[in-house]
């Protein structure tokens, strides 16, 4: 029986790298790709020297050259996680600044865009393939300084939508998974390009945030439903999170 495989973007830290171990450790073998050569080389050091199957590629999602030679490069694809993305300041609309706005739309939806249109040829070949999309619970409700980063979320939903329209009929399934507060190395850091002071008042008394491996098992589950069965789409946010705007903080 051929390994399933399945291809993971932006597998160099959080959400794709937890990602790239549950799905290794459940059996896949893994296609990891990330911009950080150094970070993805080793997280597939770190995977083959388990037992598991796992290979790492240099890829910037937004560039679609590069985005068809590595789809050229894969001989199979069963299930692509759609998981670079980002977020990029939080000023408010109207001061923000459109070049974050132009970037954050490029890795969230014309990344996404690019990498299925790619592989969904693989995928479909494949008789039972499966796409997931990782948006966020910004891509449903918007929040005030959130408005470059939920208007991309919106396109990444929309995307996933569509898609599943549009691929009904074909052997292939579409299932987003929308996450609320995760805590991760680098999403908030990144956000607020590098204050870390800032990054940590995100979570100030919030006992536990979602983790990067909380979401990584709704994947895993997700994709490991019968063929049959789709999970169109999957909101999970920590229990201290009941809305964008209602979190629970312990002082």
């Amino acid at each position: 029986m051929t390994t399933r495989t399945a291809v993971i973007t932006g597998a160099s830290s959080g959400i794709g790298a937890a990602t790239a171990r549950r799905l290794a450790a459940a059996g896949f073998r893994v296609i990891l790709a990330a911009r950080r050569k150094e970070r993805v080389d080793a997280l597939a050091a770190e995977l083959t020297e388990a037992g598991h199957e796992a290979e790492a590629y240099v890829l910037d999602v937004t560039d679609r050259a590069a985005v068809e030679s590595f789809a050229a490069a894969v001989d199979r694809c069963d299930v692509l996680v759609n998981n670079a993305g980002g977020a990029i300041g939080a000023e408010p609309v109207a001061t923000a600044d459109p070049a974050d706005w132009r970037a954050m739309y490029e890795v969230n939806v014309v990344g996404v865009l690019q990498v299925t249109q790619a592989l969904l040829p693989a995928l479909t070949a494949s008789g039972d393939g499966t796409i997931v999309v990782l948006s966020s619970t910004a891509g449903h409700v918007a929040y005030e300084g959130g408005g470059g980063y939920v208007a991309a979320k919106h396109g990444a939903h929309a995307i996933a939508a569509t898609l599943r329209l549009e691929l009904c009929g074909e052997p292939v399934r579409v299932i987003e998974i929308a996450p609320g507060m995760v805590r991760t190395d680098e999403f908030a850091v990144n956000r607020y390009r590098g204050d870390e002071a800032k990054a940590a008042a995100v979570y100030d008394g919030v006992a536990e945030p979602l983790t990067a491996d909380d979401v990584a098992d709704t994947v895993e589950w997700a994709v490991t439903r019968p063929s049959h069965v789709n999970i169109d789409m999957m909101v999970i946010r920590p229990r201290a999170q009941a809305a964008q705007h209602k979190v629970h903080r312990e002082r």
